[in-house]
């Protein structure tokens, strides 16, 4: 079902960012560093299979961290599955500030680790990347059938958002009758762009930081998993490019990066989304690009509705609070609560 014209004219899309945060990489670093207060009850933790046991190797599973409503009122609410990005985990800040807003707004929350995210390296014997859509099909599956939930949305941010917009794109017209919206934020939806500009010169300490948790996260592969990994094919790597055509796409079963960045980029199938989507993007992001070629497809799916801002950084959108109305001034985390409850 395509998302209504009056859901996507109730969307502000005028963003004003905070004063003196006007530039995207300010916006980029303070949106990281800011901390966010933390309302939520605690969680009830869930391992979820995602892929079954081959041989002698074990299944792979991912840990959810779950706030349901009261069981009385749980399976008519609203249910969101938030997704980070890469190197994030379940307690990612805008995960929980997104979070927050949902129970607050009476609805189940399900928070996503990507496969050895959030430590859980011990529970896959793979290791994780922007193709695995299959995964949130799992975790969304498992919860419908449990809790038999009748409205459930997906939300990324970065990497995850690439990952929920593919999903839907793979699903196409045969997404259950209870997803009714899915939203990504700052997603990477062209990742070979996107990966060779984070290794623009202004980008390096993006870049640097990514590699350094993405190295350090594949030696711990390694330790615990020595028959399948091999430590050495870490040495030496100066790019995330480089990281994904020695080590993600050579254990992935890719022939290359270039390869694996055009088979795991939600931008081949966009299309094919066939639920309400919403997309986020700030022109100003220092390093997610959106290709003309994706944001035409994107304009042209009346199920997607595209948003684009001249500010915003990369997954911040730091606007002024007004506490007085409401408004903390996360303006991402505001626009996309609306459009999953006009949706739900």
């Amino acid at each position: 079902m395509a998302a209504s014209t009056s859901v996507a004219a109730a969307l502000d899309a005028t963003f004003r960012p905070r004063r003196f945060l006007r530039n995207g990489h300010l916006q980029t670093i303070v949106g990281n560093f800011l901390r966010r207060v933390d309302a939520l009850p605690p969680p009830v933790p869930f391992l979820v299979e995602v892929a079954p046991a081959q041989g002698s190797e074990p299944a792979s599973q991912v840990l959810c961290h779950c706030h349901f409503q009261a069981a009385e009122v749980r399976a008519e609410r609203p249910t969101a599955i938030i997704v980070h990005g890469l190197e994030g985990s379940s307690n990612s800040q805008y995960v929980i500030g997104n979070a927050n807003k949902l129970w607050r707004a009476g609805c189940n929350i399900i928070r996503m680790n990507m496969r050895n995210c959030g430590g859980t390296e011990r529970l896959s014997p793979t290791l994780y990347h922007s193709g695995f859509s299959g995964d949130v099909d799992a975790v969304m599956r498992f919860f419908l059938a449990r809790e038999g939930f009748t409205s459930m949305a997906l939300i990324g941010y970065s990497m995850g958002g690439n990952l929920v917009l593919k999903l839907a794109g793979d699903l196409g017209a045969n997404a259950p009758p209870a997803l009714k919206s899915v939203i990504g934020v700052s997603p990477a939806i062209d990742l070979g762009p996107s990966a060779d500009a984070l290794h623009e010169p202004l980008n390096r300490v993006y870049e640097m930081k990514f590699l350094r948790s993405l190295v350090a996260r594949y030696r711990r592969k390694a330790d615990m998993f020595p028959a399948i990994y091999d430590a050495s094919r870490a040495d030496g790597l100066r790019s995330l490019r480089d990281f994904d055509e020695r080590v993600t796409a050579f254990y992935a079963g890719f022939t290359g990066a270039d390869d694996y960045y055009y088979r795991a980029a939600s931008a081949r199938v966009i299309d094919r989304i066939a639920v309400p989507a919403l997309v986020l993007h700030a022109l100003d992001d220092p390093f997610v690009r959106l290709t003309l070629e994706s944001r035409a497809k994107l304009q042209a799916n009346p199920c997607v509705t595209l948003l684009e801002t001249t500010h915003g950084g990369h997954c911040a959108f730091l606007a002024d609070a007004d506490p007085a109305r409401g408004d903390d001034g996360y303006w991402a985390e505001q626009t996309l609560l609306r459009f999953l409850l006009a949706n739900a």
